[in-house]
């Protein structure tokens, strides 16, 4: 049966490749990308049955507006992929005082997650991109109280979205399912040549594990969990996400601020 899946930053790297392997089995690709003329591009190299979505993902205005694009468009979004990320960028905080890393890889996901939710049916999944990279959580960091270096700011804010990934999980008993997925290390993507300075690992690697955790039947009953595609199991994550008391504090954050960016 064909499915309706929205995609974050499938304009290049992993996010693309994927769309493509999606698209070619007839799905409808909702693809997002901030700029228009590499979304025209994507749009027309994925092929199929796809629709183009703009949005600047740092800004909280643009998420409500992709959220309401979407649900004036859809009032069915069978898989979600939240997999837009930054690691580096000459401004790295936002308008409105977020660091970008925390706004883009943790924040605009959750929001955009919500925003959404009620269109996603219980037999949906929703797949968070993690990393391997993962660092305790600074609160005030993640609110926006300081400034920080781009890899720890980078490995903070996967910590933060495997941490929502399962909370959310445990709110939806009865679905849709919610996993945390590590695509793998230095795949190459325009992030890590530009973080890293290396040419990096096959996209496909990333490209295959989103495409097998959206349609695969052993994918189907993982709600909650972490997949590490460099060891290609189910594995744990970084033990503060498996610390109730922390989980809890970042929620708390970052409930917080979303509804205060949902009303703004």
């Amino acid at each position: 049966m064909s499915k309706t899946i929205l995609i974050t930053g499938a304009t290049d790297g992993i996010g693309l490749e994927a769309a493509k392997l999606l698209a070619r089995d007839g799905h409808t690709l909702l693809v997002h990308g901030r700029s228009k003329d590499k979304l025209d591009a994507a749009c027309g190299a994925i092929g199929g049955k796809t629709q183009a979505y703009l949005a600047d993902l740092s800004r909280s205005a643009d998420v409500v507006g992709l959220i309401n694009a979407i649900k004036r468009d859809h009032t069915r979004v069978d898989i979600l992929i939240n997999n837009a990320g930054v690691l580096k960028a000459p401004e790295t905080v936002t308008s409105e005082g977020f660091d970008l890393r925390f706004m883009v890889n943790t924040i605009a996901p959750y929001l955009l997650t919500m925003g959404v939710l009620d269109l996603i049916p219980a037999e949906g999944r929703i797949i968070n991109l993690s990393s391997a990279a993962q660092a305790p959580v600074d609160i005030n960091a993640l609110q926006g109280g300081h400034p920080m270096d781009d890899m720890d700011a980078y490995a903070q804010s996967k910590l933060a979205i495997t941490m929502w990934s399962r909370d959310l999980a445990t709110r939806l008993p009865s679905g849709p399912s919610v996993l945390a997925v590590n695509p793998g290390s230095l795949l190459a993507s325009k992030m890590v040549k530009e973080g890293f300075g290396v040419s990096g690992n096959d996209l496909s690697i990333g490209a295959d594990i989103l495409y097998r955790a959206a349609l695969a039947p052993d994918f189907a009953d993982v709600s909650g969990q972490y997949f590490d595609n460099d060891a290609g199991t189910f594995g744990q994550p970084h033990r503060d996400a498996l610390n109730t008391g922390k989980v809890s504090a970042v929620m708390q954050a970052l409930t917080a601020m979303v509804f205060q960016l949902q009303n703004k």
